[in-house]
């Protein structure tokens, strides 16, 4: 034994606490922290000891979770049953229990004085509670010189217990919260992979049904053709439906480049709404086109990633307004950027769902969008290539009343590098 240390007064034992709380509170590595808890135990109660044990709910028993170095590993192989034991005691009555001698006492469990060769003469013992609930229990053994543990001690080490049961538990909390990400970027991974595989190996049988297929419609006659045809659209939308997989692979693989070249996005409005024309025309549909006659605006960027971006912004405007219904796509210059937005008459979003539009294979409610098909790839799509410029995208919408997609994209690649600076510090 080393000589007996300096009793701590009321004052120090408070000042004591006070300073390991704060290491408790910022400490989330469970081995230390629970150490450092045992040896805070022993000094503040003058006891020649500390252990915390800890419930395990799979054998119902105590299990040593962290004793003093002392002690050795030996203590931590020892269960401890619930059933027979101060700690089980403690454990199961939520309470607090001194007992000032127990040497003889019967509710001592002997095997752990037994297998590291000490002697229990006195032991107090708190629960560790959370949420009303106990996890385990905090002892401290033998008061020093054969003094009695007091309503001070107790009252210090409940204090501890406290603070300690929280700082267990979000130690607990984060160890798996770190194991439920690390799982979901294996996840994650395996869906990369999958989207990289899937877009590549889909690409040449593809190429070969809809080359064949062209072919064909000059060989069959008329009674077939449209049965041809049918083979060729489905074949272009499955072609379309690869090219997504195979851009969301790229910009995951940081394989997609931008090239910073002049163009108008006010041409490029222009062009998509005409491109578009046939199809609203279908849906009987209003699609307008509203940009300034006196201004081109001209950005740095690359146009076929924008054009990627509001094709796919249009496109599901028109397919998720119904017929009668307008669509309009409107452009505009603010400051060192150009705004662009897609407002339809559609049938809306949800509100629990708009935050989450822009994730990659997300579908809002079945009744809304099944009917329309797809894979919940053209928001992401949009996303993606608008953020390569480190431009914004968000959307607006109320269900039954109509959406609003709008992007901002810098006008110049100085000011999209000076906006990248400015997102890569939050």
């Amino acid at each position: 034994m080393t000589d007996k240390p300096i009793a701590l007064d009321q004052a120090q034992r408070l000042e004591r606490l006070l300073e390991i709380s704060r290491g408790l509170t910022s400490n989330l590595d469970l081995p230390s922290l629970l150490q450092s808890i045992v040896e805070v135990s022993a000094e503040i109660t003058d006891s020649e000891a500390a252990s915390i044990l800890l419930h395990d709910p799979a054998s119902g028993d105590l299990i040593f979770e962290a004793v003093p170095e002392i002690q050795g590993e030996g203590i931590k192989q020892i269960r401890v049953p619930v059933e027979s034991s101060v700690a089980g005691s403690v454990f199961q009555s939520a309470s607090p229990l001194i007992i000032n001698d127990a040497r003889a006492d019967h509710r001592i469990f002997r095997e752990v004085d037994r297998t590291i060769r000490f002697q229990t003469r006195s032991i107090l013992a708190v629960p560790l509670m959370i949420k009303q609930e106990p996890i385990g229990v905090l002892e401290a053994v033998n008061k020093l010189g054969e003094a009695n543990y007091t309503g001070a001690d107790q009252a210090s080490l409940e204090t501890l217990a406290a603070q300690a049961a929280i700082a267990i538990e979000n130690a607990r909390l984060m160890a798996k919260l770190q194991d439920a990400n690390q799982e979901l970027v294996r996840l994650d991974r395996m869906k990369s992979d999958f989207i990289a595989i899937a877009s590549h190996e889909l690409r040449t049988p593809l190429g070969l049904i809809l080359g064949h297929a062209t072919f064909l419609t000059e060989l069959v006659d008329k009674q077939h053709l449209d049965q041809v045809e049918v083979i060729i659209r489905s074949a272009e939308r499955l072609k379309a439906i690869v090219e997504d997989l195979a851009r969301i692979s790229h910009q995951e693989e940081g394989q997609s480049r931008v090239s910073h070249q002049p163009f108008s996005i006010g041409a490029l409005v222009e062009s998509l709404v005409s491109q578009f024309g046939e199809l609203a025309q279908a849906k009987k549909i209003e699609l307008k086109a509203d940009v300034p006659e006196d201004d081109k605006l001209m950005v740095e960027g690359d146009r076929d990633k924008i054009e990627i971006a509001l094709t796919n912004l249009i496109r599901n405007s028109i397919v998720f307004t119904d017929k009668g219904g307008e669509v309009g796509v409107k452009a505009e210059a603010s400051e060192d950027y150009v705004r662009v937005f897609v407002v339809d008459s559609g049938i809306g979003i949800p509100e629990r769902d708009i935050d989450r539009v822009f994730e990659r294979f997300y579908q809002v409610e079945s009744h809304l969008t099944r009917k329309h098909g797809g894979m919940g790839l053209g928001l992401p799509i949009a996303k993606a290539m608008v953020e390569m410029h480190q431009g914004q995208i968000w959307c607006e919408s109320k269900e039954g009343v109509g959406s609003l997609f709008c992007f901002m994209l810098p006008t110049t690649k100085a000011r999209a590098e000076a906006a990248s600076k400015v997102f890569s510090t939050f």
